[in-house]
């Protein structure tokens, strides 16, 4: 595999990565509305209240979708005759998903910040899994073989920096969507969010510094060049 192989296989795994994290977010996020007896959660998601066997049913389905995802990204990185057709099947699955919950929270709340975000995430990764099909790209990808150490390594970091970055700042970007009454009920989950983005990113961190001081620590062999006796 060349270059731009590499460099695509390794977008690849970071996307998946993203989408997996996402999703895995979107479905524990969605237990407020869903699954909530508190009377705040019922005020404040008032308009779903009639349809919330709809919303339970997308928690599950797409809980269980982001672990598929992880399951997805822990092939690609091995590489295997099945792990595209594996990976396009989860992307479908969650984009279906993602665009029922987006579509229903702007037709019943007039706004579905963050599903949005989370089927746009499916949706864009999709396309990129589409796209190495293309001709002219689809001679450079090969995600059957698992890819050179220091590349599976690399993708593999990036993949969980990306995620854990996404889970410690989730107070943050989730805020707007989440404030009720003054409080921003993203920190239900305070404790879990931190210690999993933690690790996440660290260990991600860990991942790729190693590769990198590997890169820098090989020894290069000078050249030898023999000078031919002038007679």
């Amino acid at each position: 595999m060349n270059k731009t192989g590499k460099a695509l296989r390794i977008a690849a795994i970071v996307f998946m990565g993203l989408t997996a994290a996402m999703n895995l977010l979107g479905g524990v996020g969605t237990t407020c509305a869903a699954f909530s007896s508190n009377v705040g959660y019922r005020m404040a998601f008032k308009e779903l209240m009639d349809y919330r066997w709809l919303y339970q049913g997308l928690v599950v389905t797409t809980i269980l979708i982001g672990l598929a995802g992880v399951w997805a990204l822990i092939k690609l990185v091995r590489g295997g005759p099945s792990v595209y057709r594996d990976a396009l099947i989860v992307l479908v699955i969650g984009t279906i998903l993602g665009g029922i919950q987006f579509f229903a929270s702007l037709a019943l709340r007039g706004k579905a910040t963050p599903a949005n975000v989370k089927f746009f995430t499916n949706l864009f990764t999709l396309i990129v899994f589409l796209l190495f099909k293309a001709p002219g790209i689809r001679e450079k990808v090969d995600f059957s073989n698992p890819g050179g150490k220091a590349e599976t390594t690399s993708a593999a970091g990036m993949a969980a920096i990306i995620a854990g970055m996404l889970m410690l700042t989730v107070f943050h970007w989730a805020a707007p969507s989440h404030t009720y009454y003054g409080e921003n009920w993203v920190y239900v989950f305070e404790m879990p969010l931190i210690v999993v983005g933690t690790i996440l990113t660290l260990g991600g961190i860990g991942a790729v510094l190693r590769v990198t001081f590997d890169l820098f620590s090989r020894e290069i062999e000078p050249v030898k060049l023999e000078l031919s006796e002038s007679k």
